[in-house]
């Protein structure tokens, strides 16, 4: 007869990991307090995104440590963004998968600004499970000057393209819709 010996499993070497998102008034040093906090409870910044929105700016971070080094952090990141009047955001979370760069590619969206054009085309994505990792909408005003002429836009996004999916069939289905919307554009692969 076999025998399988068990094994006790240490909570406390096993790595927990933690989403943390911050907003509040763009300062300088905000960065750098919150890190040294994460520091100071013993857990890692495994990955970070800062965005910056006129006087605000937005922080989304992972964090890693201990399930002792994760409480603490739960703990002393709400102090720290209290003492400087920052709202903050907590969630655990699983096994932290870092994103495959291999296909990151650059969307550019030029013509009429039309209610609805953001959803149809972040809802085109979403079919070919292509995440949009950032965008931007400008309003650009009707170039002649027309009081009844439509505003124009311009949009630019970065999506990332699973390794399963043809990029070259997302470009061909992508400038089918683009021409259904009477818009231009192109899909642009970064390497």
């Amino acid at each position: 007869m076999l025998y399988s010996r068990h094994v006790p499993i240490n909570d406390e070497t096993m790595t927990q990991q933690l989403i943390v998102t911050i907003l509040g008034t763009d300062k300088f040093g905000m960065l750098s307090a919150i890190a040294e906090t994460v520091c100071e409870v013993g857990c890692n910044i495994l990955d970070s995104r800062q965005a910056v929105f006129g006087q605000d700016f937005s922080l989304t971070m992972i964090i890693e440590g201990t399930q002792a080094a994760i409480a603490k952090a739960e703990f002393a990141i709400p102090q720290t963004c209290q003492k400087r009047e920052l709202l903050c955001l907590l969630k655990r979370t699983k096994r932290h998968a870092k994103q495959n760069l291999e296909h990151i590619a650059d969307v550019v969206i030029l013509g009429e600004n039309a209610n609805g054009v953001i959803k149809q085309i972040t809802g085109f994505f979403a079919l070919f499970t292509i995440s949009v990792s950032a965008f931007r909408l400008k309003t650009l005003k009707n170039p002649n000057e027309l009081v009844d002429a439509p505003d124009h836009m311009k949009c630019k996004m970065v999506v990332s393209i699973p390794h399963t999916v043809s990029v070259e069939e997302v470009q061909a289905a992508f400038q089918a819709l683009l021409g259904e919307l009477n818009l231009q554009g192109s899909i642009k692969q970064n390497h």
